[in-house]
């Protein structure tokens, strides 16, 4: 995240939002938002909603999750936001929707359907 200069903008108990500043090295052929970093700031955000739900002494992992690109990534910048569908002890489901953002115009680009796992017992919770 750090590489995409990707920067968490909210974070409440089963939110999160991830937003990422245009960057040419960040696009593909066509001068969009590549693909990877949509996905990737999607699944992240969906990550972090869910841990957000989870015990302190737990960590999250991503088992499965489907993307779909609905139009080009073109703006300013990009924003994931993420919502917890369904808590579980061990098995949680999100969304999130990518945005791009021109001013104060927004765009839905993208939309994800993740399953995060929880996994208890582990220390190595990720600095926010």
């Amino acid at each position: 995240m750090g590489h995409l200069g990707a920067q968490m903008v909210r974070l409440e108990p089963g939110l999160c939002d991830i937003e990422v500043p245009y960057r040419a090295d960040l696009t593909q052929q066509h001068g969009f938002f590549h693909a990877g970093v949509i996905s990737s700031i999607a699944d992240t955000a969906a990550g972090y909603a869910a841990y957000s739900l989870m015990p302190a002494d737990a960590s999250v992992l991503t088992i499965e999750f489907k993307i779909n690109l609905m139009s080009p990534g073109r703006g300013d910048r990009i924003v994931a936001r993420a919502a917890v569908d369904r808590p579980g002890q061990v098995i949680t489901v999100v969304t999130a929707d990518v945005f791009a953002l021109s001013g104060s115009d927004e765009k839905r680009v993208a939309k994800l359907t993740a399953t995060m796992m929880c996994l208890l017992g582990r220390s190595d919770r990720p600095e926010a």
